[in-house]
């Protein structure tokens, strides 16, 4: 076991998605992590792959130990199941699936769920209690319906690429924001068409776009634009409209970002931080507005303040001065984040290379079961036990696997 962790325990109230089983057809991240979530709250997630190499993100990477990242990070708690949707016998065990399921989830591209008669509408109308999910890059309909959606294009026509970076140049966000923020709507789109179901007994399409689901991610900035005439310009790690707010370098090679919001913490920040008391009460300094307008000379004050201290002591004195302040982290440091040990976040999970270090999940239900994060899986391990259990004979098995239909 790695030092650190501790087994997973299984005392308390279950997890609130016990006995609930969903198909995925899916891959790469939006659809995968959304089912990780369902799977994480105690879900039986069957994930349907490809037999000639499964989901394409298992080739993203090898960084973690031979496994792709984001293979890792959006699949663990699946039975893997690996088999040919063009072949009829392998499409007749989905539909063998689904029929039991209470969830399925597909984020194939456009069409490619409708030509299988896997598309929500078709499955809901065959099974009225299934929660069918079409996750796709800009919806079902429109002249983009059928354009391709991958993170980083779906960033850039939701305008977040264009509110990130400096004012010299645009960048993407250094996660898949869009892919996440579609899988996030569609875990919570499952959840309240299960409340739905549990009080009329049917569940029912649920549909989310990439695009759609980052426009609302786009919130502030769009409203902004809309009704201020203007999108908020891009400021790196500053703020628009208040300042101080920026990273600012220390002594030992850090960084330290600070925020002050109101100009009473200014005071806080000129007398107990910068040394400076005068600038409490300076008429160019003494209002946020003021601040913003000589926003460069601001930065001069406290970076060269910041810059005489270390950065535990720069944090100490902020900190001691009611300065909302944070470390610039990389994510290696983030991986030694003392309030994540301190909160014991993190936790072992099993994969074909042995034990992965993971994060517990977000979510936690205090008094019931931790979240279940079971391994992650091998392409089409569990493929036979899933054929035997719908009713196929070793011999049936066996023939598809000579002819290619699963793996």
């Amino acid at each position: 076991m790695i030092h650190g962790m501790r087994p997973l325990p299984r005392t308390g109230d279950p997890l609130p998605l016990d006995g609930i089983t969903v198909v995925a057809v899916e891959q790469a991240v939006a659809a995968p992590f959304a089912t990780r979530q369902l799977a994480d709250l105690g879900a039986r997630v069957i994930k349907v792959e490809r037999v000639d190499g499964g989901d394409f993100a298992r080739g993203y990477d090898t960084a973690a130990r031979g496994l792709a990242s984001h293979f890792v990070w959006c699949n663990r708690g699946k039975e893997s199941l690996a088999l040919d949707l063009k072949d009829p016998r392998g499409l007749a065990v989905v539909r063998r699936l689904v029929a039991d399921a209470d969830v399925f989830v597909q984020n194939l591209a456009h069409g490619a769920a409708a030509r299988l008669g896997l598309d929500a509408a078709t499955l809901c109308a065959a099974h009225p209690r299934l929660i069918a999910v079409d996750i796709s890059g800009y919806g079902a309909s429109g002249p983009y319906a059928d354009k391709r959606a991958y993170d980083m294009l779906v960033q850039c026509e939701a305008g977040l690429v264009s509110v990130t970076g400096t004012p010299e140049r645009p960048v993407k966000a250094g996660i898949p924001a869009a892919d996440i923020a579609a899988g996030m709507y569609a875990f919570s789109g499952v959840l309240a068409a299960l409340v739905r179901r549990g009080t009329t007994g049917r569940g029912g399409p649920v549909e989310v776009s990439m695009l759609e689901a980052l426009a609302e991610w786009m919130g502030h900035p769009l409203h902004h634009a809309m009704h201020g005439g203007s999108a908020p310009a891009r400021t790196g790690l500053g703020h628009a409209v208040i300042a101080p707010y920026d990273a600012y370098p220390t002594a030992d090679g850090g960084r330290v970002l600070l925020s002050v919001q109101n100009d009473r913490e200014w005071r806080r920040l000129a007398e107990q931080v910068l040394g400076r008391p005068e600038l409490a009460d300076d008429p160019a300094f003494a209002t946020n507005p003021a601040r913003v307008e000589r926003r460069e000379r601001t930065d001069e004050l406290v970076a060269k303040a910041l810059g005489l201290l270390d950065t535990d002591e720069a944090l100490a004195r902020l900190e001691a001065a009611g300065i909302a302040c944070a470390r610039l982290r990389d994510v290696t440091e983030v991986a030694e984040h003392p309030q994540l040990a301190a909160r014991d976040r993190w936790r072992e999970v099993e994969s074909p290379v042995g034990p992965l270090r993971s994060l517990l999940p977000p979510i936690t239900l205090p008094g019931g079961e931790e979240a279940r994060m079971g391994a992650v899986p091998a392409l089409g391990e569990h493929t036979g036990s899933l054929l035997r259990a719908a009713g196929m004979t070793d011999d049936e098995i066996a023939a598809l696997r000579r002819d290619g239909v699963v793996a």
